[in-house]
């Protein structure tokens, strides 16, 4: 899987998980939220500051949008 693609399928896993909207999150990471759909749809190619931020916001480590619960070994 393209890691663009993986951030992106973490970042919506760990929102749904707090119930939040794609718009709460942006207003938590001071991010404006449409961009927030266009990385979690993998239109973006978002900066290593910006994965911090939305990391944070959602209240888990940065490694966290980086593992692949799907990898087989």
């Amino acid at each position: 899987m393209q890691a663009r693609n993986l951030i992106a399928k973490n970042i919506r896993k760990h929102r749904l998980k707090l119930d939040l909207s794609q718009e709460d999150l942006a207003e938590r990471a001071d991010i404006h939220r449409t961009y927030i759909g266009s990385v979690e749809r993998g239109e973006r190619n978002v900066s290593i500051d910006n994965i911090e931020r939305i990391a944070s916001a959602l209240g888990i480590e940065i490694t966290k949008l980086f593992e692949d619960d799907d990898a087989t070994p």
